[in-house]
């Protein structure tokens, strides 16, 4: 067995399987189909792999440089197509397509409910079947080029059709990144990383309203042979497909076909996340841990936070354009004022990811972003329609709603085990993701305008039960671990060699512990 300082010597002996409600023959049972991992030992029997803090740090930033500036990337720009519709709204697409009623509302709706929501399960099962890299790779370029697409649109029903294919290509983008932390980095490592790549919607945020302001303001000047809101499709698009080329050729699917690191390094940086009690994989499907997962409670806890939050983000990513234009500026203004709203959301993302990794307490922690949401969305409401500046201010206080969301999906990296519950866990919360998003910019009505003030209300009651439920999942999570460390005391059970590697689930391992 390797040696890894991390691991303490009292982890050798764990609990009866029983005493938390599964049967100790459930490990040997289970042991059968183990995890990508034991690859990277065999041969190796009986050789001391020796990992001391000072190996583990050189090889934690190799891993850095060569993974953590394409996930960014690749989140960013995910965000920032998302986005692009927002800013077409105000370029002129809605005369351009003849959207009339709630046709726009539709065209964001659509992209969840049709695309993203009906290839979700499959996607992730795929993304466990597949090379995790390769496929994910292929889905970007795709969904790039798809996007670019959208510049020959002409009619309603040519944007549909976009939106339904958008949503295809790019539901694999979060389960992808989210299972490449899982595989590369220690539990107190990924909600820091978590929260740095997830923090680029905000970059994109910036990045995308200065180039959508550039565009509007150049062509208002100078004209253009195609419309602006086109030049905006075709030009991120482009951009996407291009670094989907670049990620198929860097990205490795695990740390056994990393180019960049030596075979000794290979084997460490799997030795490193031993300690996750998960393993980097196993592409078979396991029936037990569907069913797992389809009775979990924590699972449904992530469920219920991801639809009620989203709610809120599937009108504001959609709308913001148009809301910012409701409080008294215009609409190319309201395409260089959006922008600071994504340094408040890079600020809150990686201060809440990096502390709550040092302070082991990621769920409260993130409680911080969700509560200057909610006082920047009253005052939104409460604020008079004369002040300008003050309801913009709580726009951009609303762009710390992220972090909730973020937090818990680092959690299914993080506290679900199993890669069949991983996957489908991953699925579940991301499919009541879509349904958010769906529900959201309905709320936004056009007769409405300006206060909005059903979707006001409907932001602020969605983000108090959000809070509610992060609370509970803290509950939950931190319940658990105390009947798991009961068990652990029990001394008549022994902990299998490399039982790390073995596949188990959060439920039936006794050696795993919930990060809070």
């Amino acid at each position: 067995m390797a040696e890894n300082p991390s691991t303490p010597p009292d982890m050798e002996k764990a609990p009866r399987l029983d005493s938390i409600g599964h049967p100790q023959e459930a490990i040997i049972k289970h042991a059968n189909d183990a995890d990508e991992a034991m690859k990277a030992f065999e041969g190796y029997e009986g050789e001391i792999l020796v990992l001391d803090e000072a190996t583990s740090k050189k090889l934690l930033r190799k891993i850095d440089w060569h993974l953590m500036p394409l996930l960014c990337v690749i989140y960013g720009l995910n965000f920032l197509d998302k986005t692009t519709l927002s800013y077409a709204s105000i370029m002129g697409i809605q005369k351009d397509l003849n959207l009339v009623g709630d046709d726009y509302q539709w065209l964001g709706s659509l992209f969840y409910f049709e695309g993203y929501i009906a290839w979700e399960y499959p996607t992730n099962r795929l993304l466990q079947r597949l090379p995790l890299a390769k496929y994910s790779s292929f889905c970007i370029i795709m969904w790039g080029l798809v996007l670019s697409c959208f510049a020959a649109v002409s009619s309603y029903q040519g944007a549909i059709a976009i939106r339904f294919f958008l949503g295809v290509f790019e539901s694999a983008v979060s389960p992808g990144l989210y299972l490449t932390v899982g595989q590369w980095y220690t539990k107190n490592e990924q909600g820091t990383r978590t929260g740095i790549w997830f923090s680029f919607n905000g970059f994109a945020q910036i990045f995308g309203g200065l180039v959508a302001y550039g565009i509007a303001t150049g062509t208002a000047k100078s004209g253009s042979s195609i419309a602006p809101w086109k030049i905006v499709f075709l030009l991120t698009g482009l951009l996407t497909a291009s670094v989907g080329v670049i990620f198929l050729f860097i990205m490795p699917d695990n740390q056994l076909n990393a180019r960049w690191l030596t075979k000794n390094e290979q084997r460490l940086a799997v030795e490193r996340v031993r300690i996750n009690q998960q393993g980097i994989g196993n592409k078979n499907f396991k029936a037990y841990q569907l069913k797992e997962a389809l009775t979990d409670p924590l699972a449904w806890a992530f469920v219920f936070y991801a639809l009620v939050a989203d709610i809120p983000n599937g009108g504001v990513t959609n709308f913001f354009s148009q809301l910012i234009v409701s409080f008294g500026y215009t609409s190319q203004q309201s395409l260089l004022y959006g922008a600071p709203g994504g340094v408040v959301e890079i600020v809150t993302l990686i201060g809440c990811g990096y502390f709550g990794d040092r302070l082991k307490n990621r769920i409260l922690v993130s409680t911080s972003g969700l509560i200057l949401a909610i006082i920047g969305t009253l005052l939104i409401a409460a604020l008079p329609l004369t002040n300008n500046g003050g309801r913009l201010a709580g726009y951009y206080l609303y762009q710390g709603s992220a972090t909730g969301f973020v937090a818990l999906l680092s959690l299914i990296s993080t506290n679900v085990a199993g890669y069949t519950k991983k996957t489908t866990v991953a699925a579940m919360y991301l499919i009541a993701y879509c349904v958010g998003n769906i529900i959201g910019p309905q709320t936004f009505r056009p007769k409405d305008a300006p206060h909005y003030t059903p979707a006001i209300i409907t932001i602020v009651v969605c983000l108090c039960a959000a809070l509610a439920d992060l609370v509970f999942i803290w509950w939950y999570c931190r319940h658990q671990n105390k009947k798991k460390a009961a068990a652990r005391a029990d001394p008549s059970y022994t902990k299998l060699e490399n039982q790390e590697w073995l596949d188990l689930t959060d439920q039936e391992n006794p050696e795993f512990t919930y990060t809070l």
